[in-house]
């Protein structure tokens, strides 16, 4: 399960670059293991750092820009996420701890592994993004209002289907998400198994 997110302010990092794929995000040399952590060091490593495989921080690259170091939103371009279905991105960037992307697009595999490891894709225009990033101030995210707000006063809504919103406000997974219908599933299996006993013939069930 993944922290519920309800309510977020953060100041944005700006990384408004169209067609961040996920080999950008994370890149295959730095994906050395299957589990969810251990990560954090490999993301935008072709960005973040002077050198491939190395860890000199570039200074160019916003994400080693200190006012951005406690960023939990990042601002991006269109088509965010494109590429592999690799899920490794989106759990290196909820260990480092964003919590969310404002962008155009986002690539559809890439937006379902963000909701399902807590983080919320929200889509806003282009004339919005560059709203948010001119005014280099803080945002609140409201899932359940479904806005974003900056200090002085605009605010723009952004739409999500229902079932992903259900699970970032609760903090659920694809399982936790079917847990939630548990005695459905049992009432279903006690009605089958009544209607077709055959099927259930050596089941310890």
């Amino acid at each position: 399960m993944a922290e519920p997110l309800t309510t977020l302010t953060s100041l944005p990092m700006p990384l408004i670059r169209d067609n961040i794929d996920t080999d950008q995000i994370i890149p295959s040399r730095e994906m050395k293991s299957t589990g969810k952590t251990g990560l954090t060091d490999g993301l935008f490593a072709g960005w973040r750092y002077t050198e491939i495989g190395g860890r000199t921080p570039d200074p160019d690259f916003v994400m080693n820009d200190p006012v951005f170091a406690d960023s939990q939103i990042i601002l991006g371009g269109k088509n965010f996420g494109c590429g592999s279905s690799r899920e490794h991105a989106v759990w290196a960037l909820a260990e480092y701890g964003f919590r969310a992307i404002i962008a155009p697009s986002f690539a559809p595999i890439f937006a379902g592994n963000c909701v399902r490891n807590g983080i919320l894709p929200a889509i806003l225009d282009t004339d919005a993004i560059s709203a948010i990033d001119r005014s280099r101030a803080q945002v609140t995210i409201d899932l359940p209002a479904q806005t974003v707000c900056i200090a002085d006063g605009q605010s723009w809504t952004f739409p999500i289907d229902e079932e992903a919103k259900s699970m970032l406000l609760e903090g659920l997974d694809a399982i936790d998400l079917s847990l939630k219908l548990s005695d459905d599933i049992a009432a279903w299996q006690k009605a089958d198994r009544a209607a077709r006993p055959w099927i259930y013939l050596g089941a310890n069930a």
